[in-house]
């Protein structure tokens, strides 16, 4: 069944939903029978360009549903701005609000009191306190990193801190800026944000280009780090192996570059690689995977055209040097925050990548073989909300928050 507002609020808050359907669905999410199971694409819009995708399957995959039962629920609507979400190892959420504060969040939706101590914020524009993650020994050291638009030379930075979750949880102690994104800009936009860890214990971190005409041909700019996704040990250094980091004309600390405004990062549960969703202007947003060492494009190439209608450099999508996206979205759905998942309590979500959407308002489910999308699916259409971040629990649901404050919980319906 489905449910809207309304319903929402006669349950004071708390809201179900069931979403099903009749095809069978193979361990990754694909249709046994693609012939006959098979949806039409679920972007109907018109494309804002012409642009034709560099290979099929680039863009307007077809649609897929899933067939298990699920319910959503409401666990808050009280937060303030969130933008990161990260799990426990005790099954709680802790969630940064763009103002500067974090916030834990209990299994029953009970959120504790501000989280202070943190470094002061820009949190003008679509700055603030970002992604964070937690320290793969948290259980023992209760370090956590974060991402943040930091005041700096009169304007500001993209920056990385880290500290200590006290005891009582109600400070961050011995809190300290460990890696700044220079240079510095005097604006508003394009932060990048999120960050987590590899499996060899470093730090993955996107930046984003700021979005000025001046700043944005430093995506391209090896000696600058906006516009990249950087790789860092737990000090802010730039971490070993990187692929320039015995080149002279290049910042050690670069993983890729030539990004536009990346505000997701994931790894992939099986294949471990990396993949990330990056913002276009109008069209061309991207859903990547990650090579070290790599030029995505970004302004040289894209699927989208500025603001005002007109096309984007030389109007090129495809440049050899550069790489194109696994999927391409036109109209854009502005892709935040992104994670894959790993369990097995939804067997056919196994290893699908989930997009949080603001413009578009929900969260997109891809099915993914080979590194190519194979299938799309949007959840969450209902709900009218700009879906900031997601997160996998240790109980095998999602949880993502949106920008007024919401935080859903998505899992598997319980037997009745």
């Amino acid at each position: 069944m489905s449910y809207n507002s309304s319903f929402l609020g006669l349950i004071s808050g708390l809201a179900f939903a069931v979403v099903s359907c009749s095809s069978s669905a193979t361990k990754n999410g694909e249709p046994a029978d693609a012939d006959t199971t098979r949806l039409p694409a679920v972007e109907t819009e018109a494309p804002n360009s012409g642009y034709k995708p560099a290979f099929e399957g680039q863009t307007r995959a077809a649609g897929v549903k899933t067939t298990t039962p699920y319910e959503v629920t409401v666990l808050n609507k009280e937060l303030k701005n969130p933008w990161g979400i990260v799990s426990l190892p005790d099954g709680r959420l802790l969630i940064t609000e763009k103002g500067g504060t974090m916030r834990i969040v209990a299994k029953d939706g009970k959120i504790s009191e501000a989280i202070t101590g943190l470094p002061k914020v820009d949190a003008r524009g679509q700055g603030g306190l970002l992604g964070l993650t937690i320290d793969p020994d948290f259980l023992s050291n209760r370090i956590v990193y974060w991402v943040f638009s930091e005041p700096k030379g009169g304007g500001n930075l993209t920056a990385v801190g880290k500290g200590r979750l006290a005891d009582d949880e109600k400070t961050i102690e011995q809190a300290q800026v460990i890696y700044e994104a220079t240079p510095a800009h005097d604006g508003t936009l394009h932060y990048g944000g999120r960050i987590l860890f590899d499996k060899t214990g470093n730090l993955i971190v996107s930046t984003g280009e700021r979005s000025d005409l001046e700043t944005r041909p430093q995506a391209q700019d090896l000696k600058s780090a906006l516009g990249k996704i950087v790789r860092i040990t737990k000090e802010g250094k730039p971490a070993p192996g990187n692929p320039f980091e015995n080149n002279s004309e290049a910042r050690p600390e670069i993983y890729s570059y030539g990004h536009r405004n990346v505000q997701g990062l994931a790894f992939h549960p099986s294949t471990g690689d990396l993949w990330e969703s990056e913002f276009g202007p109008r069209g061309g947003d991207e859903i990547n995977r990650i090579v070290p060492g790599k030029n995505y494009g970004w302004p040289i190439i894209t699927y989208g055209i500025e603001y005002s209608g007109k096309k984007v450099g030389d109007s090129l999508q495809q440049k050899d040097g550069l790489e194109q996206p696994v999927y391409y979205y036109d109209p854009v759905i502005s892709p935040s925050g992104i994670t894959f998942y790993s369990s097995d309590v939804i067997p056919e979500w196994k290893d699908n990548l989930f997009v949080t959407a603001l413009s578009g308002v929900h969260i997109a489910r891809l099915v993914i073989e080979d590194n190519k999308v194979v299938g799309e699916e949007r959840l969450l259409t209902d709900q009218a909300q700009r879906f900031r971040a997601i997160t996998e629990g240790s109980d095998g649901a999602l949880y993502a928050v949106t920008d007024s404050g919401w935080l859903f919980k998505v899992a598997k319906k319980a037997s009745e």
